[in-house]
């Protein structure tokens, strides 16, 4: 089974594309399938070892400052708010919530990977409604506003599995053991989610790209580029974490793969929420075209592990 798995996000992409039109009409599924996946990671680690470090602050000001940067920049070379609105969502959206499950089976530490998973989402939770008041769509909504809708819809999918794995592993380990042996499940839940997020959005480009075909294909290509970016920044960022905490190369080799997976894989479904939501939903077309590219990424890394 494990040396079919590369090509399972790749089929998940290609199916998306031909079945766009009936995507949209199971998008409801993919808050619960997101939820199950969370689950499932959350009972995998123990919650109560988690810990925030220095290398979590430095991916956190990456997501920050680079977003807010970047927007700026490409606002000023292009002179177009969909393709600045798309790299700042872009490059600010949190990391997904399957990071765990692709980052263990390349070699990366869980307890790592899953304390981003919170703090990274939380932290996004925060910062994108300041983002959203200053150069959102919607100027009739604040600060607040923003803020409660966007805790509304991380709250099901992020506090509720969490809290809900934590009382497990307090009052009934073993059910908690029976999940964490089933965590595999979240790789493929993951390729359910991407064929519904990725077809839903597709299907948004058919039915409104028209007249913008110049901003999505500069959207692509920078979704190209970001990418790249992002998870190479990562990997550096998580060698220098390593060589400063003096790990052994067992360990800096989990942070080199962990950092870059938390830094490059993005939870472009709550992205592509955010996009449509408080910016121009155009916008949303520059993580469609990044989780194609990730996923593309991370079936060719998952292809070199099982070579290896």
């Amino acid at each position: 089974m494990q040396r079919f798995r590369p090509y399972v996000l790749p089929v998940a992409i290609v199916i998306g594309l031909l079945f766009h039109r009936f995507c949209g009409s199971i998008a409801f599924l993919v808050p619960y399938v997101i939820f199950t996946i969370l689950l499932l990671t959350f009972a995998a680690v123990d919650l109560r070892r988690l810990r925030l470090t220095r290398l979590d602050v430095w991916l956190m000001l990456f997501q920050v400052v680079v977003s807010a940067a970047c927007y700026v920049a490409v606002k000023m070379l292009f002179g177009n708010d969909i393709i600045a609105e798309g790299v700042l969502i872009g490059v600010l959206c949190p990391v997904a919530s399957s990071v765990a499950v692709i980052s263990c089976i390349l070699g990366a530490n869980r307890e790592t990977v899953t304390t981003y998973t919170i703090v990274g989402n939380l932290m996004v939770a925060v910062v994108a409604p300041l983002a959203f008041t200053i150069v959102g769509e919607h100027p009739e909504l604040t600060f607040m506003q923003s803020l409660l809708m966007i805790f509304a819809k991380i709250g099901t999918t992020l506090a509720l599995p969490y809290f809900l794995a934590l009382a497990l592993q307090l009052l009934w380990p073993r059910g908690s053991a029976a999940l964490a042996r089933a965590n595999i499940a979240g790789f493929y839940l993951w390729a359910v989610a991407l064929f519904i997020t990725l077809g839903q959005t597709i299907n948004f480009i058919f039915l409104h790209g028209a007249g913008h075909w110049g901003s999505i294909a500069w959207l692509a290509a920078l979704a190209a580029l970001f990418c790249f970016v992002q998870f190479f920044v990562g990997r550096r960022l998580g060698i220098a974490y390593a060589r400063r905490t003096h790990a052994d190369t067992a360990a800096s080799e989990a942070l080199r793969i962990g950092a870059g997976q938390l830094l490059g894989q993005k939870n472009t479904g709550f992205g592509i929420w955010m996009a449509n939501t408080f910016l121009n939903p155009l916008a949303s077309v520059f993580l469609a075209f990044y989780c194609v590219f990730q996923n593309l990424f991370n079936a060719w890394q998952m292809a070199n592990k099982v070579k290896s």
